[in-house]
């Protein structure tokens, strides 16, 4: 039994670890872990107190993976409720469907018996306000929400330092099932509706008891061209150990064109329960528990670069 996050899941590694002891499935221990972090108003880039969008919208993205099934749930661009893992489970577990999205999603977790609530703290209002008026004129920033064009602001203002929060949980169960999770508030000050890879199963997410999972951490844009959860899941298919498969998917995402690249942070788990972490930055660490331990272990993800490109 094993439990791997981003550094980021400290906060939710007990909980998570605690349900493996018990008895539980994987899918509780990832929601169990992801929840915490998303209810940490000191992480910008997950659930309350994330960063929101360039109008000062905080959209939410989750997805969740159960392994031994392959059955899914997401959802997308939603607003109002913290636990947006907690709602992708729920589509999983209730629905015939897989995302759902804006205010779909939302009407979905009322019905599930969620309260509605303001995440944007008052930290995450005042960063987005002066990063903003670094550069706009004070009328354009009156009016984001009226009929201005968003385009060029959302290239000036979108920082790609910013864009790479996100928080992943795999987890092993005594049973062998694995499951993986993740959640984000996306990328700060994007355009809004945009979504990244973490709803997009296959990009951001993937899980597959008979090889393993995989988690994304970064640009999502680029998961999503390259399929990277996916594709670590497949290479483990093809044979491949987990370093070269989880190296494999880092020289895909290298091998993109185009004129915006940035970071990727990678998360995976063999189904013999051998955890790994990638990163396109050096020194970057990540984390994972077993059952019968006493604390998590941090770990150096290796390192692959990348080449950045930002050409707005």
């Amino acid at each position: 039994m094993i439990i791997v996050a981003s550094t980021n899941g400290l906060i939710g590694m007990p909980a998570a670890v605690a349900v493996l002891r018990a008895g539980g499935t994987a899918v509780a221990a990832v929601e169990a872990g992801i929840r915490l972090v998303e209810a940490n108003p000191d992480d910008h880039s997950v659930g309350y107190g994330g960063y929101p969008n360039i109008v000062g919208d905080l959209e939410l993205d989750a997805s969740i993976m159960d392994g031994r099934t392959l059955e899914t749930g997401a959802v997308a661009a939603m607003k109002g409720y913290t636990h947006a893992i907690s709602v992708a489970r729920q589509v999983m577990e209730t629905l015939p469907h897989v995302l759902l999205v804006g205010e779909g999603a939302e009407r979905f977790a009322a019905e599930m018996g969620l309260v509605r609530e303001d995440l944007l703290t008052d930290a995450a209002r005042a960063t987005w306000e002066q990063r903003l008026r670094q550069d706009m004129p004070a009328d354009v920033f009156a009016n984001l929400r009226g009929d201005i064009p968003l385009r060029d602001w959302v290239r000036l203002a979108t920082d790609p330092e910013r864009a790479r929060g996100t928080v992943n949980f795999i987890a092993q169960d005594a049973h062998g099932d694995i499951a993986c999770g993740v959640s984000t508030s996306g990328w700060a000050w994007s355009y809004p509706g945009r979504v990244g890879d973490s709803p997009i199963i296959g990009a951001g997410n993937y899980a597959d008891n008979r090889y393993g999972a995989a988690a994304c951490t970064g640009m999502g844009e680029m998961a999503i061209r390259a399929g990277t959860a996916r594709s670590i899941v497949l290479y483990l298919k093809m044979g491949m150990s987990l370093t070269e498969a989880c190296a494999e998917a880092m020289r895909d995402l290298r091998d993109l064109g185009g004129r915006f690249l940035s970071v990727m942070n990678l998360v995976a788990l063999d189904k013999a329960g051998n955890p790994a972490g990638f990163s396109s930055i050096p020194d970057k660490t990540y984390i994972y528990q077993r059952a019968d331990m006493e604390a998590p272990v941090e770990a150096t993800r290796t390192h692959v670069p990348l080449p950045a490109r930002w050409q707005g």
